[in-house]
């Protein structure tokens, strides 16, 4: 099979497990967490987490857990958050993962969360480390609109940093929003609210994104044929691979030998 027919069955199946996440959007949730940076943590281990947010697509509901509102809660000051970041850490992940408990059967629609520096898998590594047992979300369940967008669209949909030139593209309200960079710094200044608004934020964005993917309103640099990955090729294939083409093509070929054969008499 060629690797345009490839992409245009990837595409359409991308789309349409995006139709059903949408048609399912009483049950689907868009996630998103903020971390320590991932090249600045020491030994080897797996970035702290600060803040988690997950929102539900259809009534836009959002549930937070962020180690800044565990400390409140403790009535623990915010300077003194660093001296009791584990605890404070496990506590906010354990609220996480007592709601993903319940909501196991959802979609879990996310962006880039797909390995241990930065993922589901990340999350979950946290948790033990710190005593606790994780609850997995099946793979199924999971949606990369990240991946989704460059599967339909194509790799060059959109100039990097992705995220960021989409929001600017679709004009879509990002105040509240860090860079990965930015977030970095916000963690090492203890900044854990600024970092706890930046995660509601990108929620809510991702969820627009997301329904303008949806209803086909999404603006992109992807042209009309790479949006339909529209290629010569994908015809020969089509015709090579689907018995009614192969017999069209053979009757055609059949009856221009024979009209051929005709002129000779």
């Amino acid at each position: 099979m060629s690797r345009e027919l490839k992409r245009i069955r990837r595409r359409k199946a991308t789309q349409k497990k995006l139709d059903g996440i949408w048609e399912q959007s009483n049950s689907s949730l868009i996630v998103h967490y903020s971390c320590e940076s991932f090249y600045d943590t020491e030994d080897g281990r797996t970035p702290r987490v600060t803040s988690i947010a997950v929102r539900n697509l259809a009534s836009g509901q959002t549930e937070s857990f962020s180690i800044h509102k565990v400390a409140e809660q403790q009535r623990i000051p915010f300077d003194e958050i660093h001296n009791k970041y584990d605890d404070l850490e496990k506590e906010m992940l354990e609220e996480f993962f007592d709601f993903a408990r319940t909501h196991q059967h959802f979609n879990w629609v996310h962006w880039n969360m797909r390995d241990i520096n930065y993922g589901f898998a990340a999350l979950e590594h946290r948790f033990r480390v710190l005593g606790g047992d994780p609850v997995v979300i099946l793979e199924d369940r999971k949606f990369d609109l990240a991946r989704a967008l460059v599967s339909i669209y194509g790799l060059g949909y959109i100039e990097h940093p992705r995220l960021q030139k989409l929001i600017d593209k679709n004009r879509i309200t990002d105040r509240g929003f860090l860079s990965g960079a930015e977030e970095a710094k916000a963690f090492e200044d203890k900044e854990y609210v600024k970092l706890h608004q930046s995660t509601l934020r990108k929620v809510d964005i991702l969820a627009n994104i997301f329904e303008r993917t949806a209803d086909g309103s999404i603006k992109t640099n992807a042209s009309w044929l790479e949006r339909y990955a529209a290629h010569p090729k994908i015809l020969v294939e089509v015709i090579r691979e689907h018995w009614v083409w192969s017999l069209i093509v053979m009757v055609a070929i059949s009856v221009g030998l024979f009209s051929r054969v005709a002129d000779w008499f």
